[in-house]
């Protein structure tokens, strides 16, 4: 086993942010630099994770998960995929890359459902064993352009089927997570053609992995 920790780098953002797309661009300039990265997801992840998923974006189930379940359900989930997967990934030097991870919740079921931030970060120290990342991008655009793109391409889960104003309360809890913790969190402008979102993102991570002497994305 290695004796450096991994390093941890999460991707968060709205509804129809793009997050596919750079997650594969992240993994990608990743894998060219050298370094060995585990690619996840929340919530999921895990054979648990994936069937908790399953519950948590059921449409059938609109309206008919409490808040409190819900986050107690997001929180099922990472706890599973903390133990499972990202603690020993990055224990053994391993990077960890997922899509999403703690600050979802504080956007989603903080500022979305309305959860006590206390009552998340109670959670977050128990069930993710207080776990951080060590770089996040905030993938940030307006709610009016993330919903028309994420409507646009099939049928809406549980969550996508909310009212406006419940993902604006996530993009303002989003956006002040980022603001409280500009060490660890990069914000990119999502509306941007793909184009210039990407070579963002490259600029970033070039950044990171030349403060970690990991080598340079060019």
């Amino acid at each position: 086993m290695s004796a450096t920790r991994g390093k941890f780098i999460t991707l968060e953002g709205g509804e129809g942010a793009g997050k596919s797309t750079v997650l594969n661009t992240l993994r990608e300039l990743l894998a060219a630099a050298g370094v060995d990265v585990v690619v996840t997801r929340e919530p999921g992840g895990t054979p648990a994770g994936e069937a908790i998923r399953g519950v948590l974006l059921d449409p059938a189930l609109r309206g008919g998960i409490a808040p409190e379940t819900e986050l107690l359900l997001m929180f099922a989930a990472r706890a599973q995929l903390v133990r499972e997967t990202v603690a020993p990934a990055l224990a053994a030097g391993r990077w960890v890359l997922s899509d999403r991870f703690t600050d979802a919740s504080y956007a989603y079921q903080g500022g979305g459902r309305g959860q006590p931030l206390e009552r998340i970060a109670g959670l977050e120290r128990w069930a993710a064993e207080g776990l951080q990342p060590d770089l996040t991008l905030l993938l940030d655009l307006p709610v009016g352009i993330g919903l028309a793109r994420a409507r646009g391409r099939g049928p809406a889960d549980r969550i996508e089927l909310e009212a406006q104003d419940f993902f604006e309360r996530v993009r303002e809890a989003y956006r002040a997570r980022a603001a409280s913790q500009p060490a660890r969190f990069r914000v990119v402008d999502a509306s941007q053609p793909l184009d210039a979102v990407l070579e963002r993102v490259r600029g970033v991570l070039a950044e990171f992995l030349a403060a970690q002497g990991s080598g340079v994305v060019s």
